[in-house]
């Protein structure tokens, strides 16, 4: 009489599948992990992107009102460059305003108007930017330095460098690195920004 034997899983076959399902498992959870951390990369660099090109707007628009005057008397002043800051003058409403930049000291680039159009968020001023480079950094001027004046750049110079020259076109460069919430994601490359405005209404100097 013969006897029928079963046949079933060893040991050894169950342990390899163990091992090879492991690995199959570990590898999908790596790949799920990147793709998250790549998730916030490119959420971090759209968000650092997109307040990039909002306070360039800003910058942009309060340097086109620069020496705007609606009585006709062009101011003396239109810019005023400084190491740590710059001030822009024009008429809103029948008085002369001041609008000045400025980073603060955890790197935000700060705007101040006096007297505001709205009461600022912060006593210096509200934060159009955060992570920003220095503000020597960001704004570049071109001036005319013939004699007579011909309203031609001839050469762009830093803040310190403007002296009494006449300022005829402002290079804005916005620099900003996005926030690092995440200390496993490597550092992220800043996102810059550049733009260059000829000013519209040129003051006496």
């Amino acid at each position: 009489m013969e006897i029928k034997t079963k046949k079933g899983i060893t040991l050894i076959e169950l342990l390899v599948a163990l091992v090879i399902g492991g690995i199959i498992i570990a590898g999908i959870y790596r790949v799920f992990i990147a793709q998250g951390r790549a998730y916030v990369v490119q959420d971090q660099v759209v968000e650092t992107q997109q307040n990039i090109r909002s306070a360039m707007e800003i910058l942009l628009r309060d340097l086109r009102m620069a020496g705007f005057d609606g009585d006709n008397t062009p101011l003396t002043t239109s810019i005023t460059p400084g190491a740590n800051t710059i001030t822009i003058f024009y008429e809103h409403n029948g008085a002369i305003r001041q609008t000045s930049y400025s980073v603060d000291g955890t790197s935000r680039l700060m705007r101040n108007q006096v007297p505001p159009e709205i009461p600022p968020s912060e006593a210096g001023g509200d934060p159009i930017l955060t992570n920003v480079s220095t503000l020597n950094d960001i704004f570049t001027y071109g001036i005319d330095t013939d004699n007579p004046l011909d309203g031609m750049v001839n050469s762009w110079v830093s803040a310190g460098a403007v002296g009494t020259s006449r300022i005829i076109a402002v290079q804005v460069s916005l620099t900003a690195s996005p926030t690092q919430v995440n200390p496993d994601i490597n550092v992220v490359t800043p996102r810059a920004l550049q733009s260059t405005i000829t000013l519209r209404n040129l003051c006496l100097r």
